[in-house]
């Protein structure tokens, strides 16, 4: 077996390393937190088919077809024409021997094929996928909308099958509404799903709820996506089917071990391409590590934070220490496979405030992804209100365009200009429907890495390359400093992204950093600040700013405050 046989997991870790050795003034040691990057990379054999099982292990994937027949699917009756034929072609592709069952949803779950009642899954073949295509064109709408009967039937039916992976691919065009009609809600079955298969959720027509989707998907391990056009989403289901038969890797397990007394894991999550947070399971070790299971990876790049909490007692400053050790898992692959070896997260205490306050680009990354998300939803909020929330909702709309300039994010670019009434205006367009801010919710949910400058490293940082399924730069590639690089354009069913080209011309709009301003990476004589034009913030003796509203104290090149207001603090909006 050659090295161009093996499927291939790669891993960098990412990170500042200083921490400060004393606490502040107040007595606060929340900076004492220790954030890292890991850059997790599936590179699987060139032309392999991931999906096909190894000799007697059974059928690679399990998977569930659930659809939406409430009556809404009859208004218009494209969306129910429109699943219809999704599903189908859906069907055709599973491949021989792959378990499968297709779901109607109302007020309850009904197994469409292999037929009401049944408990078992069907089997993929010629006559069987036909006969689950005729079951499914005649299919009709009546009833409401109760998701969570939906997913603890699709439970039941995956429960007992072994197949490596087991995913679930939900469509629905409504808002759980009757819920309380269900034996258990929504939130119960979400609990007894976890772990058991990953989830999928599709919105269609005009009347669905992104958060909801984005609740079910988080939960489930999966992605939450909408089309806005009934007639993309057979092209969708296509695509995302034939991602899920190239699956390289079923499970992959982040294994976390504390190499340091003192030290405790806080947090876990994944934060690209989407944010969702981990739960440890036990290591079977029986020491101080922790396992997080991830599943379901083709060719592709994920990055995960990390979150230690650290104690610099009877430590000395700038000895660059070890806190833990990362170790990728993965059980079972069934297939020759290659594995990183074990990478450390370190941490040199520092009394030099400077270098205490710097955060690794990933790690601000995906902080300035939180408040772009974060403005989207109070703009959305306000723009309910009608006329009493108009000023709220532009505010918040310019807040999310200078976020998403800052990130350099060609495709959530896209999705605010949709909202703005013209370019340069940060103002909302007139005459939107809701659905067009559901949209918007799912574009500001999507992550993705920043670029590596070429050709640039910096010793001050453990830096975390890019790429999807293993394109792009190096991984481990130095980021300098704490600035963020911008990141690659990414395109979604229905978020209406734009191209690099547009995206360009957004770093200059009405909410982008100071035209005038200094470069990201050299100190400031000092920034401008929204709220009080004109003046300057000046830079203290120890080389730090000082919001003026919430007093968090960071570098000089801040463009945004790093403390509880996070407003911008360079370059005043239009």
């Amino acid at each position: 077996m050659t090295v161009a046989e093996e499927t291939e997991v790669t891993l960098e870790v990412g990170q500042r390393t200083e921490l400060p050795a004393l606490p502040d003034p107040a007595g606060h040691h929340r900076e004492r937190e220790m954030h890292a990057i890991l850059e997790i990379g599936v590179r699987g054999p060139a032309g392999a088919p991931h999906a096909t099982p190894a000799p007697g292990t059974g059928p690679a994937l399990a998977e569930v077809l659930i659809v939406d027949t409430s009556r809404s699917m009859l208004h218009p009756p494209a969306k129910l024409h429109a699943a219809k034929d999704a599903t189908a072609a859906a069907v055709r592709m599973l491949p021989f021997g792959t378990a499968f069952a297709v779901l109607a949803g109302r007020f309850e779950a009904t197994v469409v094929h292999p037929g009401p009642g049944r408990q078992v899954l069907a089997v993929a073949r010629p006559g069987e996928r036909e006969a689950a295509e005729r079951a499914v064109r005649l299919l009709d709408a009546d009833g409401g909308t109760a998701i969570g009967a939906w997913l603890d039937l699709a439970r039941r039916l995956l429960k007992d099958q072994a197949a490596p992976v087991k995913h679930v691919l939900l469509l629905t065009d409504g808002r759980n509404e009757h819920d309380h009609r269900s034996r258990r809600p929504l939130e119960t079955v979400l609990d007894a799903c976890a772990g058991q298969f990953v989830c999928d959720a599709w919105g269609i027509g005009d009347d669905w709820d992104a958060e909801l989707l984005l609740t079910i998907t988080r939960r489930l391990h999966g992605r939450a996506r909408a089309v806005r056009r009934e007639s993309e989403l057979t092209a969708a289901y296509e695509e995302l089917v034939a991602g899920l038969l190239g699956t390289a890797v079923p499970e992959l397990r982040i294994r976390l071990t504390p190499t340091t007394p003192g030290t405790v894991i806080r947090q876990v999550k994944q934060v690209v391409p989407n944010e969702q947070e981990l739960q440890p399971v036990p290591a079977g070790t029986g020491g101080r590590a922790a396992e997080y299971v991830t599943r379901a990876w083709g060719d592709e790049v994920r990055h995960f934070q990390v979150v230690l909490t650290a104690d610099p007692t009877g430590r000395e400053s700038g000895e660059e220490l070890q806190l833990a050790a990362v170790e990728v898992v993965v059980p079972g692959v069934g297939r020759p496979l290659r594995l990183p070896p074990p990478r450390p997260i370190l941490v040199r205490w520092t009394d030099d405030p400077l270098d205490a306050s710097r955060q690794h680009p990933g790690v601000r990354r995906h902080e300035l992804y939180q408040r772009a998300s974060a403005a989207v939803a109070q703009a959305y909020r306000a723009w309910l209100r009608g006329a009493d929330g108009r000023e709220a909702a532009d505010r918040a709309l310019t807040r999310a365009l200078a976020l998403a300039a800052e990130l350099g994010d060609a495709q959530l670019l896209g999705a605010l200009r949709l909202i703005e009434s013209a370019p340069g205006t940060g103002r909302i367009r007139p005459g939107l429907k809701d659905v067009d801010w559901q949209h918007l919710i799912l574009s500001s949910a999507l992550t993705t890495p920043p670029e590596p400058p070429s050709g640039v490293s910096s010793g001050a940082d453990v830096g975390v390359g890019t790429g999807r399924g293993g394109a792009g730069g190096p991984a481990g590639a130095g980021v300098p400093g704490s600035r963020d690089d911008g990141g690659a354009a990414r395109a979604d069913a229905g978020a209406g992204g734009t191209g690099p080209g547009e995206a360009g011309s957004g770093g200059a709009g009405p909410a982008g950093a100071d035209p005038g301003g200094p470069s990201p990476g050299h100190a400031a004589p000092g920034s401008r600040h929204p709220r009080h034009p004109g003046i300057t913030l000046p830079v203290r003796p120890d080389g730090l700013i000082e919001c003026p509203d919430c007093r968090w104290l960071g570098p000089a090149d801040s463009v945004y405050c790093g403390g509880d207001c996070g407003r911008l603090l360079r370059g005043a909006p239009a």
